[in-house]
């Protein structure tokens, strides 16, 4: 299921994900988050590079993600890296599960976003760890990439 178009703030993205992981599927999933939570997104103050979806009671949550605590929440603040719930439908739930708990996949947060009605989002991504080799394949793919686009601006 490809994500719906975003049209709004990105906040954080996880850049390494696709370098460490095949993915295979995306979902757009929302949230749970707290006021100071919100305010220090909007700021942009988060970082999702070491984070994970994992299964707990039956539900999704966002492990090791870290949000800033916003400074002007005073004593109301947060803790920067507590587990956040997912918000699913329980169908989307229950394939994802299905896939890491039968074909050992991994649920990898990608990207960190508003979307364009100003709600937090969250772009998740099914995929399987690449091996080492596989990782070399996609930088020698990279380096490749780049050095026809390089010819292609010196030819016209």
């Amino acid at each position: 299921m490809a994500p719906k178009r975003e049209s709004g703030k990105l906040v954080a993205e996880n850049r390494r994900a696709r370098f460490n992981y095949e993915i295979e599927d995306t979902i757009e999933a929302g949230i749970v988050l707290t006021g100071s939570e919100v305010k220090s997104l909007r700021t942009g103050k988060a970082n999702i590079a070491e984070s994970y979806a994992s299964n707990e009671g039956g539900e999704l949550y966002l492990i090791n993600a870290h949000i800033a605590e916003y400074a002007g929440a005073s004593r109301f603040g947060h803790e920067p890296t507590r587990h956040r719930k997912l918000l699913l439908h329980k169908k989307e739930m229950a394939r994802l599960l299905g896939a890491v708990q039968r074909q050992g996949m991994a649920l990898v947060p990608l990207r960190l976003y508003f979307n364009a009605r100003g709600i937090a989002k969250l772009l998740l991504g099914l995929g399987r760890g690449k091996k080492v080799h596989d990782k070399r394949e996609t930088e020698k793919k990279r380096d490749w990439q780049r050095q026809k686009s390089r010819l292609m601006r010196e030819k016209g």
